[in-house]
């Protein structure tokens, strides 16, 4: 059984964070292992507090797992404030972590911040360019290149700034939040354009979306699967998982992590 790793934030309701990171592992067949960022205090219709565990402690279990435990493949999720950034940029470039699928989570599907601002130059200039892959929201690549991504074409422009100009290897623009009508649009760049369109679900059990698609991916690479094929597969995986969902909360709904693909 392959191993990977996550190292993001805790949500205290299950739907997103390191919780929906290893049902997501589990149900690829990847055995999961974490390093908690933060500690969220939070359900489906919100994030009521939350405080980011310390550096030093960040780094220990990061390490704590890599010693016993090599990840085939890792992400990281919320980072939370720029010491957390830099503790898990070292331990990346130290131990020389390989299949890197970050997901810069900035703002919940509610709409709460879930960063210090001092993270996002950490973010930019040194996780990024050890990135696999990134794979940004809308909100979030506007957040990383700094400019309003109105229509397609500028949200390629995005792709290819974050690959050519920030160092990642791949980026993976995920469009749920694009008014593209009944589409969602997603776009992958790793020195190609290619574009995933599928059909916009009307529903509001959308909690832990970005989590569970870079977790799926993630755990796909662990086992061997090439880039391309991994996000093509973990986009349908997270389309069947909205489709499934059980309806739980009254919010923003988790996703069924249980889904099969079509």
């Amino acid at each position: 059984m392959r191993i990977a790793l996550t190292i993001a934030g805790s949500d205290s309701g299950g739907g997103a964070g390191i919780q929906a990171d290893l049902k997501t592992f589990q149900r690829f067949g990847v055995f999961g292992t974490s390093a908690i960022t933060a500690i969220t205090a939070q359900n489906t219709r919100g994030v009521r507090s939350w405080e980011a565990v310390s550096p030093d402690l960040v780094r220990a279990q990061i390490e704590s797992v890599i010693e016993d435990l090599m990840p085939a493949a890792f992400k990281t999720g919320m980072i939370a404030n720029g010491g957390v950034a830099l503790t898990v940029a070292a331990a990346i470039r130290d131990h020389s972590l390989q299949n890197y699928v970050l997901d810069p989570v900035m703002v919940a599907t509610s709409g709460d911040k879930l960063f210090q601002d001092d993270a996002i130059d950490v973010i930019r200039t040194q996780l990024v360019p050890l990135a696999s892959l990134v794979t940004p929201n809308l909100q979030e690549a506007e957040i990383l290149v700094g400019e309003k991504l109105e229509d397609e074409d500028a949200i390629a422009h995005a792709a290819e700034m974050i690959v050519n100009e920030m160092g990642a290897a791949a980026v993976l623009i995920k469009g749920g939040h694009f008014a593209s009508g009944d589409r969602v649009v997603d776009v992958l760049y790793d020195g190609d354009i290619r574009t995933f369109r599928a059909q916009r679900l009307q529903t509001t059990n959308t909690h832990g979306t970005g989590c569970t698609l870079s977790a799926a991916i993630t755990a796909l690479l662990a086992t061997g699967e090439s880039l391309h094929a991994a996000v093509r597969r973990s986009i349908d995986y997270v389309q069947r998982a909205i489709a499934t969902a059980p309806g739980l909360g009254s919010g923003n709904g988790p996703l069924n992590h249980l889904a099969e693909e079509s």
